[in-house]
């Protein structure tokens, strides 16, 4: 049989044909190798440079090749973090004309380490937490999208860390089964399989010494499924909302900022009965909020002022007409950015009087003013508006906060 290389991009084949497809890939030549970390593996596996890209090369047979292949690109079409499938080789023989196993092909991806490799090095308690809550992230992501990963383990994922984002990528999908929905005993099942793999995984560590002392094995598996289990309860239940209840949806982003995690995307959908509102999370590092709304709008804020208004910036672009982040035509999200400092922001600040602002800046006053709304929209059940917010904050907040601050007299 000749080499047969089955690609996904037209250039692939040409860029892979340069790699010595003749030899054993545990004795590939140490020129063509990539010295990156690995998790351990069942198969050999390879990195290795393919004009300017660098790939992971798998050795494996055939049909689990082809399987696996399919897979990854079903996760790229449901937008699920996990590595790219560039080919699968077929056909490979030795110089002697003997059968070599076929190959499945992936593109490294760039700036990432195996888990496995993170906790080799020394991390501090807030790191670990970040890292045990992207590999939950990514867990409900991929139960969603009805993926049974079926050998989560930390060799299995990569991290990476991505302008102050904290992202798991699944890295082997040989075991995996898409469906169109998973049952909850096939989410247990998997889940139960991660936290036996990756607690297994630690425990090695453990006894080779390479683990931090701080870390225990056994808790730590068990904590990501904890919190696999707060995230997937908070992403699941029910949420369509009345017409006018805005706040119920500010009410639950409150609810995954408690359990650690922040909003990248969310989409709102009208309908009839009400509007359903999809949320995907994600891990961030501190200070990703004011660089974020700083990049966006050219705001400066504190931290948790700015993720205050990255939420209620997110909320106002999912009710906008051209919104739409996988659409390429649709407005970015910059431009709806400076849109909402416009019409949004701006206009609610200008209308607190000056000689009522104090010492306040901008930000904390737009902050104060979402909290009030917040508030208010609790006590009436109903979403009352910006306008009657600021309205209520000027006649009965400002003034007793200004007397607070008045000095006394002697």
């Amino acid at each position: 049989m000749a080499l047969q290389i089955s690609a996904t991009n037209p250039e692939h084949p040409a860029l892979l044909l340069e790699l010595p497809w003749q030899t054993p890939l545990e004795e590939w030549p140490e020129e063509y190798l990539v010295p990156l970390p690995r998790g351990i593996s069942r198969h050999v596996v390879r990195y290795a440079r393919a004009g300017d890209e660098v790939i992971a090369v798998k050795e494996l047979a055939e049909r689990p090749a082809l399987r696996e292949y399919q897979l990854l690109r079903d996760l790229d079409r449901l937008a699920i973090p996990a590595v790219d499938a560039l080919a699968v080789v077929t056909g490979r023989t030795d110089t002697a004309g003997e059968a070599l196993e076929p190959v499945l092909v992936t593109r490294h991806l760039g700036g990432s380490m195996p888990y496995r490799s993170m906790f080799e090095t020394t991390l501090r308690p807030a790191t670990m937490h970040r890292l045990m809550d992207a590999l939950a992230v990514l867990l409900v992501r991929l139960h969603l999208a009805g993926f049974a990963w079926g050998d989560c383990s930390l060799s299995n994922t990569l991290f990476r860390r991505d302008a102050g984002a904290y992202a798991a990528y699944l890295v082997d999908a040989e075991t995996g089964e898409l469906h169109a929905r998973l049952s909850d005993g096939q989410r247990a099942y998997d889940l139960d399989l991660a936290r036996v793999n990756i607690s297994g995984e630690l425990l090695d560590l453990e006894a080779s010494g390479a683990l931090h002392p701080s870390v225990d094995p056994i808790d730590f598996g068990t904590e990501i499924c904890a919190r696999y289990r707060s995230l997937w309860q908070e992403l699941t239940r029910t949420s369509v909302y009345p017409a006018g209840k805005y706040h119920y949806i500010e009410r639950r982003i409150r609810r995954l900022n408690d359990l650690g995690f922040d909003v990248a995307e969310m989409q709102i959908e009208h309908a009839s009965n009400g509007d359903t509102v999809t949320f995907v999370p994600k891990v961030v590092d501190a200070g990703h909020h004011q660089r974020q709304l700083l990049r966006l709008t050219g705001l400066d804020a504190e931290e948790n002022q700015a993720r205050r208004l990255l939420n209620d910036l997110e909320s106002w672009m999912a009710t906008q007409d051209d919104y739409a982040p996988d659409d390429p035509l649709g407005a970015r999200p910059e431009v709806l950015a400076h849109r909402w400092v416009r019409e949004v922001f701006r206009p609610t600040v200008r209308a607190v009087p000056v000689e009522l602002r104090g010492a306040m800046d901008p930000a904390e006053i737009y902050h104060e003013l979402l909290e009030h709304r917040w508030y208010l929209s609790e006590r009436a059940q109903h979403d009352i508006g910006l306008d009657t917010a600021v309205e209520d904050y000027i006649a009965n907040i400002l003034p007793r906060a200004r007397e607070t601050l008045q000095p006394t007299a002697d």
